[in-house]
């Protein structure tokens, strides 16, 4: 059981195993779309927009935890490299939507397929008991992602120390 006094330890703990996750998977199956050297903000936008087809840059923004003009500006990278398309929405021509190319669509879903599958081979290796845990702490790891405050102010109460640096 972790004590009040290590939660620091344990957040380190946290970011260390996602961040080790991440850079895994990333090494064993690239990058969604390689041949373009896209940034991470511009592939977080992407997989937004392929989970969400027709979102508003604001829609975006608020899902990312951006600003809506960091999103724009984004969004005019990604236009004229043909895998993002923006276009008025059809009841209110005030309002843009974005969605995905057929060619950014494609490259995403088979880099997500490789992702899920790698990941899934090594997830079905486990015991059906941590298989359980992980499924159970998936709900805290994203309450906790919710709950983080979206802008870079101080937290409302000091973080026990004890943990690790």
């Amino acid at each position: 059981m972790v004590s009040d006094e290590n939660v620091a330890g344990l957040a380190d703990e946290l970011y260390d195993a996602i961040g080790l996750l991440r850079r895994r998977s990333r090494r064993l199956v690239g990058a969604p779309l390689p041949e373009l050297a896209l940034s991470g903000a511009q592939h977080e936008l992407l997989r937004v927009v392929r989970r969400n087809p027709g979102i508003t840059v604001t829609e975006a923004a608020q899902l990312l935890g951006l600003a809506a003009n960091t999103v724009s500006t984004l969004v005019s990278q990604l236009l004229p490299l043909g895998v993002l398309v923006r276009e008025r929405d059809a009841t209110d021509r005030r309002v843009a939507r974005l969605d995905l190319t057929p060619f950014a669509r494609e490259g995403l879903e088979r880099w997500r397929d490789r992702r899920t599958q790698a990941t899934a081979t090594v997830l079905a290796r486990l015991p059906a008991g941590e298989r359980a845990r992980l499924s159970e702490a998936l709900a805290t790891i994203a309450r906790i992602a919710a709950d983080l405050p979206e802008s870079s102010a101080a937290p409302a109460s000091p973080v026990p120390s004890g943990g690790r640096p």
